[in-house]
């Protein structure tokens, strides 16, 4: 990746030729090339489109994080703000190259919401809560996405997230009711 990364600082000195949405066709020419040189595949596990698409979405997460505390990263101006960058966790996520392990980051506060990526991918829950409501058992549902998501999620993961689901009706069940409601 290091290779490519030199070569994407090379072709920034040059001026692009853009193609289709405005593609640096130069740029493409170069990752492509280097791929092919270091051998790294285009597609698949540890692929040139999904190291990519980590890279995208690390930049883009980074960006967010500095937009929420108003300073660039190591910038003196956020010593003493109150909130600064707390390192970060490991996050995986489904995209159309399959699951990407990404660096989410994280604030002192917590306060930090990032957009692009959420803290709980949406879609997952819901597949699961959808599957577990057909009759699948956790391991049926565990099996199911790793065979067409290529996601590993833990019998237990998916046990705590049909068990929130639950806890939550059971809550929504047992409320008060309104009492202006009750009388007909």
């Amino acid at each position: 990746m290091t290779d490519m990364m030199s070569g994407v600082e090379k072709a920034e000195d040059s001026k692009p030729a853009t193609g289709l949405d405005g593609l640096d066709e130069q740029l493409v020419a170069q990752l492509l090339s280097s791929a092919k040189a270091s051998g790294l595949k285009l597609t698949g596990e540890g692929g040139m489109l999904q190291q990519l698409t980590k890279l995208v979405l690390e930049s883009a997460l980074e960006g967010e994080i500095t937009d929420h505390l108003g300073y660039d990263k190591h910038d003196p101006a956020g010593r003493g703000t109150g909130n600064s960058r707390n390192g970060t966790r490991s996050k995986t996520v489904l995209t159309d190259v399959g699951p990407v392990e990404i660096d989410v980051p994280r604030d002192r506060d917590a306060s930090f919401e990032p957009k692009i990526v959420a803290k709980r991918l949406g879609g997952v829950d819901e597949m699961v809560i959808s599957l577990a409501a057909k009759g699948l058992t956790t391991g049926e549902i565990s099996a199911h996405l790793a065979e067409v998501y290529g996601a590993e999620v833990s019998r237990q993961t998916i046990s705590t997230i049909t068990d929130k689901v639950v806890e939550g009706m059971v809550e929504w069940q047992n409320r008060p009711l309104d009492a202006a409601r009750c009388t007909r």
